[in-house]
């Protein structure tokens, strides 16, 4: 994530972007932002310049969102894995989590945005914690945008701390194991509540979900870009939000 500039609004609109029918508009759209070290390496930069850059492109994808009306915004900003990454680099990841908590949070909740928050926020330090649970209490009332960010975030995990959630309401007698279907399932997910991604897009070239959103992945549309994560753009977004629509979703059924 970046340290926020001087400018602490939103980017501005740019260039017109073109106009989706409200009906071929996702509801939710999520991001695996990939990219960062290999943008830095290309440049001749450390990793942390990667990361720095990646978080402007956060701000632009924020304003992308909620330009397009989309409701649901999913960022896949530090992975349960990243933890493994080197020492020095997962502290300047946090670093730049813990600055754009203080700089850039206040101006989210201006623009409507509620802020969420999905994963193992346990495992960053105190002060992060704490940030990031203000953060959600300052945002609580807003509607324009609900973001979530997936912070120590494994899909493996999650499916597996909801298997464990639903084995102990069904001890405790308060669900029935009969009764135990996919919707009822998914309330044991950190996702509940929010409709499942009707996009999911990645960037740097990579196709793969990496631990991701897997359950309530199943019926998504994948949209995977060569851009790297820093250079990703608001016309980025729109052209992924045009290839969805040219998709034709039929959930298992045939074309009608």
């Amino acid at each position: 994530m970046q340290p926020a500039t001087e400018n602490h609004t939103l980017p501005d609109s740019g260039p017109p972007l073109p106009v989706l029918p409200q009906r071929a508009v996702p509801a939710h759209v999520a991001i695996i932002m990939d990219g960062n070290g290999r943008w830095a390496k290309a440049r001749g930069l450390p990793r942390l310049a990667g990361h720095s850059a990646g978080g402007e492109a956060v701000r632009r994808s924020i304003a992308a969102a909620i330009r397009h009306g989309i409701r649901f915004l999913t960022l896949y900003a530090f992975s349960a894995e990243n933890w493994a990454r080197p020492a020095s680099e997962v502290l300047d990841l946090t670093g730049l989590l813990r600055h754009y908590l203080k700089s850039e949070i206040a101006n989210l909740a201006k623009e409507g945005v509620r802020i969420s928050v999905i994963g193992e926020p346990n495992r960053f330090t105190s002060d992060i914690q704490a940030d990031l649970a203000a953060a959600e209490r300052l945002t609580a009332q807003n509607e324009r945008l609900f973001l979530t960010v997936a912070l120590s975030y494994g899909a493996r995990g999650e499916i597996l701390a909801a298997a464990r959630a639903a084995a102990s309401a069904i001890a405790a007698g308060r669900l029935r194991a009969e009764d135990l279907d996919e919707q009822r399932f998914a309330g044991f997910l950190a996702t509940a509540g929010t409709p499942d991604p009707d996009l999911i897009i990645r960037t740097s070239g990579e196709r793969r979900l990496s631990n991701f959103l897997l359950w309530q992945a199943a019926y998504a549309e994948l949209v995977f870009l060569d851009v790297l994560w820093p250079d990703f753009e608001e016309s980025d977004f729109a052209a992924a939000l045009a290839e969805y629509t040219q998709r034709e979703r039929r959930f298992g059924a045939r074309p009608g």
